[in-house]
């Protein structure tokens, strides 16, 4: 952790050059930029493998434990977005995505997948122990936030790669002229169906979080566990222990 860490402030610094590609940028800076993103994938997937063996000989909880599958799932979108990242730094491939909808998938898989669903699963930790409760509400609702959060955020980001890309070819599509091939504002229509997709996916997230608004409200009034015996063992601080022991 502590090499993950020292290793992105090190190297992030320099990565900043690569969202300015085929601009007035000086070129050697644009490179630089290139070259220290493609570092990036050593310690931030050395970051997500160890926070995955973490959970060496616990698997099992996935299956009983949806904080735990939160969390998980939170780590293997830092994963898939931290790949993606330096993939669309190569120049290569950033003259393809650069300003379309690839890009704003791959911004919001890692915020929604990363940030949001690691947020979720310490608030849903967080919670039970501050207020001095032995579990959260309802187990039930934080499954059914997790599922439906999960599904928005795959149709949010996986609509916006093929808009992205699909916008990325029309950009840069060709008469036996030379002249460019399609409008603008026919890429725009092409993107449509996209956009709904997008706006449902969100929809969905958005009604995920209000699940988990309404789940951690009922955990904070102190209202009866729903479902106790399913509950995991709550590791807390000592005076919290001997606080819930009581």
């Amino acid at each position: 952790s502590i090499v993950h860490f020292w290793t992105l402030i090190f190297l992030y610094i320099w990565a900043g050059p690569h969202h300015l590609h085929y601009t007035a940028l000086p070129d050697w800076a644009q490179t630089l930029g290139m070259t220290f993103s493609i570092m990036l994938w050593m310690p931030s997937w050395g970051g997500m493998i160890n926070g995955l063996m973490t959970l060496s000989g616990a698997w099992d909880k996935l299956r009983t434990d949806p904080v735990v599958r939160l969390l998980v799932v939170s780590v293997a979108f830092y994963g898939m977005s931290t790949f993606e990242g330096p993939m669309m730094s190569i120049k290569a491939v950033n003259s393809l995505s650069h300003y379309t909808d690839w890009t704003i998938g791959h911004v919001h898989s890692g915020a929604l997948g990363w940030v949001a669903m690691v947020s979720f699963g310490a608030i849903y930790c967080l919670v039970p122990w501050l207020w001095g409760r032995k579990g959260i509400y309802s187990l039930k609702l934080v499954e059914w936030h997790f599922w439906i959060s999960t599904i928005g955020i795959l149709l949010y980001i996986t609509a916006m790669w093929v808009s992205g890309i699909t916008e990325g070819l029309m950009w840069r599509a060709y008469d036996k002229l030379g002249f460019l091939q399609y409008a603008f504002i026919e890429t725009v229509a092409a993107k449509k169906p996209y956009f709904i997709i997008r706006a449902v996916g969100g929809g969905l997230f958005v009604a995920g979080s209000l699940i988990m608004a309404y789940n951690v409200w009922r955990t904070i009034r102190g209202d009866a566990i729903r479902d106790e015996a399913e509950q995991p063992r709550v590791a807390a601080a000592p005076g919290l222990r001997a606080q819930l022991a009581q």
